[in-house]
């Protein structure tokens, strides 16, 4: 409410999150062209751990606070952030969900993202905003992040529930995933993550949510990690969850990608070997 009242001030600073196919669009010159006003474009090619092999892992405590900082952004500010995609929401989640996971509290996602935005007629500029560089203190919260061992160890302990936010096809492993042999996770249950998704893009009520995840099984008061290809979509289950109160669902931030190429043969789960045997 405070961004559509265009209340952006020193205490609220607004995110554009978007990041699509290079071939597809371009995002950060669509955010230059228009964008909410006072908003700034959170780079996830930038903030992240650019040493490992995988896509957008987590950046170290200091290369997210000082990327934040640049933003105008401390500890006390309030972080809004959407992104542009035709779903309603795709990255800003993984935006939201790094945010927590470096300890900040005051971030929401925009319900319905920029394409609502634009639908119901809301403010949109070209002008760029020059925030003051702020002090942001980064403490990254271990809770909130699965590693590849955690995983591994969980196959046979089985301490906590792992969702995974892919298209059935990729996680039954009959449809390959960008360009990768797909599968999953011993263990995983399939939830894909448009189902969170109404069809305007803005995300469903409290109950469908609680009812998707009764339906699949998935209990909300036990541990729950989430997963997908490279540590996106699965912030989509974090965020779903949250809205029903849960706060502490993990994110495998290696994802798929990780996991492909690190895991034993027996702990890839995919139907399209079953048939080849």
């Amino acid at each position: 409410e405070a961004v559509r009242a265009g209340r952006v001030g020193a205490g609220l600073r607004v995110l554009d999150a978007s990041w699509y196919p290079p071939k597809e669009r371009n995002a950060r010159q669509e955010v230059k062209e228009r964008h909410i006003p006072g908003a700034s474009f959170f780079d996830i090619e930038e903030c992240r751990d650019k040493s490992s092999p995988y896509d957008f892992m987590l950046p170290s405590e200091s290369h997210f606070a000082d990327y934040v900082g640049g933003l105008g952004i401390s500890n006390d500010t309030h972080v809004v952030v959407y992104d542009g995609d035709e779903v309603g929401t795709f990255y800003a989640p993984r935006a939201w969900w790094m945010f927590r996971a470096f300890g900040h509290k005051e971030v929401s996602v925009l319900n319905g993202g920029f394409k609502n935005w634009l639908k119901e007629g809301h403010p949109v500029t070209a002008e760029v905003t020059q925030p003051t560089p702020a002090v942001f203190k980064a403490r990254l919260n271990r809770a909130l992040v699965k590693t590849f061992e955690e995983m591994v160890q969980n196959v046979a302990s089985l301490k906590f529930q792992v969702v995974d936010s892919r298209p059935e096809g990729r996680f039954r492993g009959t449809e390959l995933d960008q360009g990768l042999e797909s599968g999953h996770i011993p263990g995983a249950v399939n939830i894909p993550f448009h189902s969170f998704l109404s069809e305007t893009g803005h995300e469903k009520s409290i109950e469908e949510i609680q009812e998707i995840f009764r339906e699949k099984k998935v209990d909300l008061s036990k541990p729950l990690t989430a997963t997908c290809r490279k540590g996106v979509t699965a912030c989509q289950i974090a965020l779903a969850a949250f809205l029903c109160g849960k706060r502490d669902v993990a994110v495998y931030d290696g994802s798929w990608s990780e996991w492909f190429h690190r895991a034993p043969p027996h702990y890839k789960v995919s139907e399209s070997k079953r048939s080849k045997a």
